[in-house]
């Protein structure tokens, strides 16, 4: 990052830093995607990469994702390159495809939409209208660390918006007037929340007080839209971070309701989610890919415990659980199968847990689908981490009761008795 000193933006002008002034080296992009961006040029096409790539780059990350961004239209993509899809319907984008599932998508230079006129009737017609310059592509992003762009032909890397020195000084800032800009989409909220938290970064002030102004514009957003931010943030290797910035900037009661509510009023509850956050991002460092029902019953579990406190059979914390969902006026769209499975596992959960304390246990629930992550999800709710070599609900109970019954062998399916 000493490259990027004393950098600053003037109006109107695209700083552009040479191979020698900005440290990105060639052998850290993804070949293929080299191969994208070489063969374009060749065709006499500008094309750079951009977004999170250039990003983690400058930062001395090693890049996941490698975006392009092209003057070439999505059929001109389509012709000259092999296994390439085209999606989206106002403004297409193209993926093209390469073995071992890996997916690069190549957009198109674009204007911002609100300068992009009225949907026309002609599909064509308004794609023309959409697209646009370098220039106005970096100025139609979101945030100034994410617009930047590398010309791997020639080496250099452009930006037009100052997002070199915010990348210096360590800070989150919006394109353009952030309050316009959260109020076309105030999921934008939520991703500059989500970019500072896994940065490090430090949010710009005229920023957060448009976050404080805005935020209750998130509730209005798509359910299944939202249910995608969660999706994303809850799966991520390092989940904590995110959802500690969503609690602290007053977002979650926008985004899950009455669980949200409680975990911004109850430091507590919110204090135990993120010790169980924390210890499931440890086991996804070390390998463990939990599944996003097993994920989701974790995050839910310190707002829906006290509530399961009087349930005294797995009916009662069925009901209870199914209520709790169904009023907690959720704007994330939560899938009903996902619902379902999160139910299932809290219930096999808490009868564990009410085992440890009463000594009592019906070794029949091991042939419940959910037994094994129930059983994982009892241990560390009981041991606030995660369980070790060969421990489990089964080692707990016997530590409690040594001289209780144990289970049985595991029976295998019933055969039908021949008549």
């Amino acid at each position: 990052m000493d490259e990027l000193k004393n950098l600053s933006r003037l109006d109107g002008e695209a700083i552009v830093l040479k191979k020698t002034e900005h440290g990105i080296s060639r052998r850290n992009i993804d070949a293929d995607a080299l191969k994208i961006l070489f063969r374009l040029h060749s065709l006499k096409f500008t094309a750079y990469l951009t977004g999170g790539a250039v990003r983690d780059m400058l930062l001395g990350k090693t890049p996941k994702d490698f975006d392009i961004v092209t003057d070439a239209r999505p059929g001109q993509i389509k012709k000259y390159f092999q296994r390439v899809f085209i999606i989206g319907r106002r403004f297409r984008l193209a993926h093209v495809h390469f073995s071992g599932g890996k997916v690069i998508e190549v957009a198109t230079f674009r204007k911002h939409s609100s300068s992009a006129g009225p949907v026309a009737a002609q599909e064509r017609d308004v794609q023309e209208t959409l697209y646009g310059t370098p220039r106005e592509d970096a100025w139609r992003r979101d945030i100034t660390i994410n617009a930047l762009f590398f010309d791997a032909v020639t080496s250099t890397l452009i930006d037009y918006v100052g997002g070199l020195a915010d990348l210096r000084q360590k800070k989150i800032r919006i394109i353009g007037d952030c309050g316009e800009r959260f109020h076309e989409d105030p999921v934008r909220i939520w991703r500059v929340i989500r970019y500072a938290a896994r940065a490090g970064f430090a949010i710009d002030e005229n920023v957060e007080r448009e976050i404080m102004a805005k935020r209750h514009l998130l509730a209005a957003c798509s359910g299944a839209r939202l249910f995608e931010e969660f999706y994303k943030d809850l799966n991520h290797a390092a989940a904590t971070p995110v959802f500690e910035g969503l609690q602290r900037y007053g977002l979650l009661v926008h985004i899950i309701g009455r669980a949200g509510e409680n975990y911004q009023t109850d430091a507590a509850r919110f204090a135990r989610l993120v010790q169980l956050m924390e210890i499931e991002d440890c086991e996804k460092a070390n390998g463990f890919r939990p599944k996003f029902d097993e994920l989701c019953a974790i995050f839910f579990w310190p707002w829906l415990e006290p509530q399961l406190a009087p349930a005294t059979t797995p009916g009662d914390s069925h009901a209870i659980l199914k209520k709790a969902f169904q009023d907690a006026g959720m704007s994330v769209l939560l899938p009903k199968s996902l619902r379902a499975q999160v139910t299932e596992l809290l219930v096999l959960a808490v009868k564990m847990i009410r085992a440890l304390r009463s000594g009592r246990v019906r070794w029949s629930m091991r042939a419940r689908t959910q037994y094994v992550p129930a059983a994982r999800l009892c241990f560390l709710f009981e041991k606030s981490r995660a369980p070790e070599g060969g421990e489990s609900f089964e080692s707990l109970f016997r530590q409690a009761y040594p001289h209780a019954q144990g289970p049985g062998p595991e029976r295998g399916p019933r055969q039908r008795r021949l008549k």
